[in-house]
């Protein structure tokens, strides 16, 4: 029979077995690679709702948003990336750190909120940008589009949160097929990505922004159907993000699950596994 001595020994040594694999987690996830699952279809079809990817932390430098948010709603636990590493916060710089290219896909945190977002880099500071019927405008000339066929998906809830789908061809019943027209836009840059088109609204045409200096521009490529920097952070809106906001670059996806659960696996998509991002 065990004495109580070796017990508590046992103990003791899981305990710091755990907290030393914490440890190692939180510096991985610090300084390399960030897990990301996307929630929302904003930036289809580029993302899809269930695609799960590794950020590279790297590629940007770090920044006090670089330190990991522990959010657990089940045991009540909220730790901010601000409160790990605000100390570093309001200078808006980076340390080791190399500016993102336009056309890149970027997770950032959401200046307000401290929400993580990803998005496609489209401004750069000092840039003017304006949406005229739908067409992205960079410093007064229109970037490159041609029309590429629909993005179609089933009408159906998607992710953890259930939502549906929103079509161009309205209506749709549920299990019906829902379209959207697509169209490949190329930046300045030559940067070249799908972007989807649900029908005319407000933020098809918009006044002129101003891109300040250490800020950045984003919108998610399903362009009707994104909060992205179109639209004012007081109203909801991403607004200009500050460089020091950025936390890493999409590269690739690593998994993607189309049911309402990663452990669906009878709604896994294979053909998503390890696929690049551009």
């Amino acid at each position: 029979m065990a004495s109580k001595t070796t017990t508590g020994s046992s103990i003791v040594e899981t305990i710091k077995t755990i907290v030393y694999a914490l440890l190692i987690a939180g510096v991985f996830r610090t300084l390399f690679f960030q897990p990301f699952w996307i929630p929302s279809g904003s930036m289809k079809e580029t993302l899809l709702v269930g695609d799960f990817l590794f950020v590279n932390k790297m590629v940007y430098g770090y920044s006090y948003a670089s330190c990991p948010s522990i959010r657990l709603g089940l045991i009540g636990l909220n730790i901010d990336a601000e409160d790990l590493c605000g100390v570093v916060d309001g200078d808006n710089t980076r340390f080791l750190g190399s500016l993102p290219e336009r056309g890149d896909v970027v997770v950032f945190r959401h200046p307000v909120t401290g929400t993580d977002y990803i998005k496609r880099l489209v401004g750069l500071p000092g840039d003017k940008l304006q949406m005229k019927d739908g067409v992205l405008n960079i410093n007064g000339t229109a970037v490159g589009l041609m029309d590429d066929g629909e993005f179609t998906e089933a009408m159906e809830r998607q992710g953890p949160q259930g939502n549906f789908p929103r079509c161009e061809n309205n209506p749709v019943g549920q299990g019906g097929l829902c379209k959207k027209s697509r169209q490949i836009e190329t930046l300045p840059g030559g940067t070249s990505h799908a972007i989807l088109n649900i029908g005319n609204q407000g933020s098809d045409n918009t006044g002129v922004y101003h891109v300040p200096e250490g800020h950045f521009f984003f919108m998610g490529d399903n362009r009707d159907n994104s909060a992205d920097s179109r639209v004012p952070q007081q109203v909801g809106g991403v607004g200009y993000v500050p460089l020091e906001n950025l936390i890493g670059r999409a590269d690739r996806i690593m998994f993607s699950s189309a049911g309402r659960s990663m452990l669906f696996f009878w709604t896994w998509r294979g053909d998503r596994f390890f696929k690049a991002v551009h």
